[in-house]
């Protein structure tokens, strides 16, 4: 039993309160919280940060020891004090992490994801990537060098996720008094805020302290506009990952001396140039606009996600008593599947091929796992039989190219 990895837990309980929510919303006739392709974008984002990270997040813990066993400034001891003072050293830390994520060009391109969603709910809460997760392990490591227990400071880290995830939702009440203290949805929503008065605000996770120590500070006033200042054209799980990093990279090349340069990689969001995003949407995006209402795969779709979270939690939960090969298979065959779920939204004519490659990858695992895999051809020979016989990927892409 303790092999086992009750983290796994946490995608049910995530689906658990989702669904208490949009209840709520319901009950409180407030229909717009959700949009559902925003909604499966998110929750698909979360899936891969979940299946990464299980496969990193051992060495993010072992930073930690490192940090406290090579270098650590104190030996400080654990006592109610120190817990205190903990958790107000973690969310200072975060502070930083997350102000310097929305001002340094680097940092943004890991963040960005985490603001792309146009709705505010607890599904936009699931938006963070691994490189989001590595580059704030860099900064929690002050806390062990300071001093404290890295055991303290991982379960602090849990407490701070855990707050921070009901932060991200419009059906609580305001209650304006608990403002002056903590970080509440009202103030987080400030924060996920595209319009110019509540641009970089509200940087705490926890408590608002240290927006007001630093003039930071925004109070909800006129409802908020979710998102970024400049939407993206795509629901593509690739290009909502990588595509700052593009611009990035673009304007690298377009500067013609070190300070530019260096300021492409280094310096604010603010002044990247507006231009180059729409230029690379146009090269590698298709200009399509959907009527997603209108589709008639939102089952299919539902079914994906809902395959691709049973089998994350299946994996997480017995992932230290899996071999290599095991936890290969379920790392290639979920991404592919969320890859696939952002094809289904962008309306991909390659979707179907992508279909493929999750056949031949499940048969080829079973056939391994059978001992059988030297009759791997058997399978291939089978699909391609059915297609030239029944001409799938014509009936496939008529029933998923469907947008008008």
């Amino acid at each position: 039993m303790e092999n086992l990895n009750y983290l796994a837990f946490a995608m049910p309980a995530f689906f658990l309160f989702l669904y208490m929510e949009y209840k709520l919303a319901q009950h409180r006739k407030k229909e717009n919280v959700f949009k559902y392709d925003s909604s499966v974008s998110n929750i698909s984002i979360g899936i891969a940060e979940r299946l990464i990270n299980l496969f990193v997040a051992a060495s993010f813990y072992q930073v930690y020891y490192w940090v406290y066993n090579n270098y650590a400034w104190f030996s400080i001891p654990n006592n109610w004090m120190v817990w205190v003072a903990l958790i107000l050293a973690t969310d200072f830390v975060w502070y930083w992490y997350h102000r310097l994520g929305h001002e340094v060009n680097l940092f943004w391109a890991a963040h960005i994801v985490h603001h792309q969603s146009e709705e505010f709910n607890l599904t936009a809460s699931a938006r963070i990537t691994t490189i989001q997760a590595l580059i704030r392990t860099v900064f929690w490591c002050v806390l062990p060098l300071i001093g404290f227990h890295p055991k303290m400071v991982i379960t602090m880290l849990l407490v701070h996720g855990a707050y921070s995830f009901f932060t991200h939702t419009q059906v609580l009440k305001r209650i304006k008094w608990l403002e002056h203290v903590f970080i509440t949805p009202s103030l987080h929503g400030v924060h996920h805020a595209s319009d110019e008065k509540y641009l970089d605000k509200n940087y705490g996770d926890m408590f608002v302290f240290w927006d007001k120590m630093f003039g930071t500070f925004q109070p909800e006033e006129e409802k908020p506009k979710y998102g970024l200042t400049h939407p993206l054209k795509s629901y593509s799980f690739l290009w909502q990952h990588f595509h700052y990093y593009f611009e990035i990279y673009e304007s690298y090349k377009r500067a013609d001396n070190f300070r530019g340069k260096w300021s492409a990689v280094f310096g604010s969001p603010a002044y990247m140039d507006q231009d180059i995003r729409p230029e690379l949407e146009k090269k590698f995006l298709q200009d399509r606009r959907l009527r997603l209402k209108d589709l008639k795969f939102k089952g299919y779709l539902a079914f994906q996600i809902g395959l691709s979270t049973l089998m994350l939690t299946w994996f997480t939960y017995f992932y230290d008593v899996q071999h290599v090969v095991d936890k290969l298979f379920f790392l290639c065959f979920i991404m592919i599947t969320l890859i696939n779920c952002g094809a289904l939204l962008e309306q991909r004519k390659w979707i179907y091929y992508l279909e493929y490659s999750r056949l031949i990858l499940f048969s080829t695992y079973l056939l391994y796992r059978q001992g059988y895999i030297e009759f791997l051809f058997l399978p291939v020979l089978i699909i391609i039989a059915v297609e030239k016989l029944f001409s799938l990927g014509k009936r496939y892409q008529e029933y998923i190219l469907q947008s008008k």
